[in-house]
């Protein structure tokens, strides 16, 4: 095998994975797409060290501290398809390189997946958004929105009460709410519209109304939105991964609590395996994903008891 890790995905997890993989001295090679999925964020939120900094400062600070370390090496590029050969895997990318190695790091993130409303693209990552937690502090005391139905909708808009005074929970034309959830978020002074919405406006690149099917608008200058998340292609099952769908229909890989996927020598980190996606557990996960990457290759070279206290 040429590389004894292939870290596939240059974000938060990958980067860490292999800043790990780096200092352990493991030949190791990233395989970054570029496609982060918080680049359309203007800035990220709540990351010590990089608090309120825009994503592609963290990325390019973590491309940099990898240069310290030989035994690592970037490539830009797209991995298309994967296989399970002897002692390993095969990735095949776009540029027609093929990557064999003995284990695979899958880093690669997922893809949001917000409403089909127009207008909403162009608003993404910014004024409409999906975690109170990453964009809340940008949105305080600000006229904002929560789209969504049910238990989920309820959750949602209490969320945003954090933040601001003023906030509409809008049910798309969905009337599902019990009178107990009637009552908390009337306590919470939470306004309820049920008219099903159909376009966001923007003003400077802001939201600035929605647009109901009725013709009517109601101001508002941000929304938080539900945005499932799923796998960014099949890599993951080409190598014998499974995912666990979970409650909003998001589609996580199983990991282990080592960070082992159902395919032998194949590990996750960050979005692509857990059920709440945030840039500081990506990090964390990365890290101790690599950990054990490395716990496993000298359990082959040396006898090293694997899994760690197994």
């Amino acid at each position: 095998m040429d590389w004894e890790c292939a870290v596939v995905g240059g974000g938060a997890a990958g980067l860490s994975g292999a800043l790990v993989l780096g200092r352990a001295r493991r030949k190791t090679i990233v395989i970054d797409a570029d496609d982060p999925s918080n680049r359309a964020a203007a800035v990220i939120g709540g990351l010590l060290g990089f608090d309120q900094r825009p994503p592609d400062e963290l990325y390019a600070a973590g491309r940099a501290e990898l240069d310290a370390y030989p035994s690592v090496e970037y490539h830009r590029g797209e991995v298309t398809q994967g296989r399970a050969v002897d002692n390993g895997y095969l990735l095949d990318l776009a540029d027609g390189t093929t990557i064999a190695a003995k284990r695979v790091l899958l880093a690669s993130g997922m893809v949001y997946c917000p409403p089909p409303l127009p207008g909403l693209d162009e608003l993404w990552g910014r004024s409409v958004f999906q975690c109170p937690f990453c964009h809340g502090w940008e949105m305080r005391d600000k006229t904002l929105a929560a789209l969504a139905s049910g238990t989920q909708g309820v959750h949602m808009a209490l969320m945003l009460r954090g933040w601001t005074d003023d906030v509409t929970l809008l049910t798309d034309g969905r009337s599902d709410l019990g009178s107990e959830d009637a009552r908390v978020l009337a306590a919470a002074e939470i306004t309820v519209d049920q008219r099903r919405v159909t376009e966001l406006r923007s003003d400077g690149g802001e939201l600035s109304e929605i647009v109901f099917a009725d013709g009517s608008r109601l101001p508002r200058q941000g929304l938080l939105v539900e945005a499932p998340v799923r796998q960014r292609s099949r890599l993951a099952a080409e190598l014998g991964a499974t995912c666990t769908p979970g409650p909003l229909g998001t589609e996580p890989l199983t990991v282990d609590a080592i960070h082992r996927t159902s395919a032998h020598g194949v590990f996750a980190a960050g979005d692509v395996c857990t059920q709440q996606p945030h840039i500081a557990g990506a990090i964390a996960s990365g890290s101790q994903a690599a950990m054990i990457v490395v716990q496993s290759l000298l359990a082959d070279e040396f006898g090293l008891p694997y899994p760690p206290g197994g």
